[in-house]
């Protein structure tokens, strides 16, 4: 079967990952985030002003990002004297005014994320690497100086949020080995005595974004129903009330800090993120409950949201539609995109739609994917495609519904590709994320496994020429799945986990616990049956692997040793490192030499030319 011929070349792709992301909105001025590619990867902060200009705030070299958790998260704050900023190579707070960026904390290798403006102070989660890493919520001048230190004891804190009359601190937190999604507590600080008490939550409830409705009563996240919906509850966690129960999810896991899926507008009306699946906008009346979805042009929205009185911000996407920053006025109901994570997009006859689709896997269990069907107007199919099962990592993440530029790179091709949610994503309710738990390397290879064999079951897909792709933990399913299946024709990792021992030894403190749940606790003989490294006799299709040299969240030896193993056994592998590049390639030319080699990859194991 002859390749199909495409507009939609290698840099197309590369060049499209602005990355646009963590947006706010003061008056008629907007500000975000988004990659420069072609600047190494760095992350710029943009302004957008009233009359429509859009100016970078960072020239070369500075770089927006925080490191707290590996993940950061938000890296910089709109304030009266300027935008606070995390730069990457130090980690410091700087105030970006007209000049050059003027440091506000010490040079002492603090790492900060999570800032809010209150008091004439920025609140903040700093994180501290003295031999052992630690956490606090801590504020620290505007004009600069000591951050100090509010609150501590618990080994991560997330959403700091002052209340309207500034007695009081809430916020989240929570202790290894618990993650985010299975245990957290809203708890509150009297920030004139510092004593503390917990408002909600506990080991098996995930409470998120608590915001203030007024000086003695909270709006916060929990999934106690078993979905993440809100509550209203009292400062001293009397009168908890649900606002909208619901089987639908209004928060997403909780991997970067900063972001806002809810917000209270200036009317006291809630805009609020909710859906199985993709993320609707709606705007919620706490006072009746009355959830009404706003008439928008997209299907899905990142959960971090800004308002400023009944404008609001946020990234939003549609299968049709770049990820955008889109502006809303709440009134009017008018809708505007300010900036689009493509530039200018191909044909739409060359773009796939994403098709929801269910299939069964192992006892009977329901699984959830999207379906994107090879699509070329000039070129038509003989029999059926080549398709490529992707798996998205986490493994507590999700893949929506967003129109993607490398999605399309291959269906334009004549490769089908099925992008997996399996048993442990996020947006089908606690149940389906707890389907993991101690069951890595088992859900999620045979919902993976399920997929392939459904589109062939369904004559969508040649069985012979079926492949599977994933990064990070999604990497992981990928080599596990080659190691314990014959499904598929070939098997693509970027940067993924292939020994549990020694990723526990190597990575970085907020998933060293992560392990104990997704598997149990360390054990050889455990390990040994769910490892790749450990399973590798049983692949027996080529693979390809492609590892950043730079990565602190999975090691290039993870990577590596299964490339050796796969060798020694005369099994077809290419291993591709690059150098400067860390967990996710942000560079132009790695992301451009990295999914040509996946495509030649693909073109050898599905015989295409």
């Amino acid at each position: 079967m002859p390749l199909w011929p495409s507009p939609i070349s290698t840099t197309d792709v590369a060049s499209s990952g602005l990355r646009l992301a963590w947006p706010s909105v003061v008056g008629d001025e907007v500000w975000w985030t988004e990659d420069r590619p072609d600047e190494g990867g760095r992350s710029t902060i943009v302004h957008r002003a009233a009359d429509g200009t859009r100016t970078s705030l960072l020239p070369a070299p500075w770089n927006a990002r925080s490191r707290v958790h590996e993940y950061g998260g938000q890296p910089y704050l709109v304030t009266p004297r300027g935008v606070v900023f995390v730069n990457f190579d130090d980690q410091r707070l700087y105030l970006a005014t007209s000049g050059e960026p003027t440091p506000l904390t010490p040079d002492d290798g603090s790492r900060y994320a999570d800032l809010h403006l209150g008091e004439g102070h920025l609140w903040c989660v700093r994180e501290r690497h003295d031999g052992k890493v630690t956490r606090s919520i801590v504020s620290v001048p505007l004009e600069g100086g000591e951050p100090r230190e509010l609150v501590t004891g618990s080994d991560f804190y997330a959403f700091p949020t002052l209340s309207p009359d500034g007695l009081h601190l809430a916020y989240i937190c929570w202790n290894h080995p618990r993650m985010p999604w299975n245990g957290t507590e809203l708890r509150v600080t009297r920030l004139a005595d510092g004593n503390s008490w917990t408002v909600k939550g506990g080991s098996t409830e995930s409470v998120l974004a608590p915001q203030w409705k007024d000086d003695s009563h909270l709006y916060v996240v929990s999934d106690w129903s078993g979905w993440w919906n809100l509550y209203q509850i009292g400062l001293y966690g009397t009168s908890s009330q649900a606002l909208h129960p619901a089987e639908e999810e209004f928060a997403w896991p909780l991997w970067q800090l900063g972001g806002r899926p809810y917000l209270v507008l200036a009317d006291g009306r809630l805009a609020v993120l909710h859906g199985q699946g993709d993320l609707r906008l709606g705007i919620l009346d706490p006072e009746t409950g009355e959830l009404r979805d706003l008439d928008v042009p997209y299907s899905g929205w990142d959960p971090a949201l800004s308002a400023d009185g009944a404008t609001l911000v946020g990234v939003a996407y549609g299968a049709a539609i770049p990820r955008s920053i889109a502006r809303l006025d709440t009134v009017t109901g008018r809708v505007e995109g300010l900036r689009r994570d493509i530039g200018e997009l191909p044909d739409v006859a060359y773009l796939p739609s994403a098709e929801p689709v269910e299939f069964l896997s192992e006892f009977g269990r329901h699984v959830h994917a999207f379906l994107y069907r090879p699509a070329n107007p000039e070129a038509t199919a003989e029999g059926p495609a080549p398709y490529v099962v992707f798996v998205h990592g986490g493994p507590t993440g999700h893949s929506n519904s967003a129109l993607d530029l490398e999605k399309a790179f291959f269906t334009s091709r004549g490769i089908g590709v099925i992008d997996v949610n399996y048993g442990g994503s996020t947006g089908y309710g606690r149940a389906y994320r707890d389907r993991l738990r101690g069951q890595w390397g088992v859900v999620d290879v045979e919902d993976t496994v399920a997929a392939a064999e459904w589109l062939a079951a369904e004559g969508l897909a040649d069985p012979a020429r079926i492949a599977v792709r994933g990064g990070s933990a999604g990497g992981w399913t990928v080599m596990a799945a080659c190691c314990r299946s014959s499904v598929f024709a070939g098997g693509v990792s970027y940067y993924g986990v292939s020994a549990l021992a020694a990723l526990n030894a190597a990575t970085h403190d907020f998933e060293s616990r992560y392990t104990e749940w997704l598997v149990g606790p360390e054990d050889p003989a455990l390990y040994a049956s769910r490892e790749p490294l450990a399973l590798a006799d049983g692949v027996t299709c080529p693979m390809l692997l492609l590892q950043g040299l730079d990565d602190p969240v999975v090691p290039p030896s993870q990577s590596s040793a299964f490339a050796d193993a796969l060798s020694e056994r005369g099994v077809a592998c290419t291993y591709l490192s690059f150098e400067g590049e860390s967990h996710g390639f942000r560079r132009m030319e790695t992301r451009t030499a990295a999914l040509a080699a996946e495509l030649a990859f693909y073109q050898q194991v599905f015989g295409m030319y």
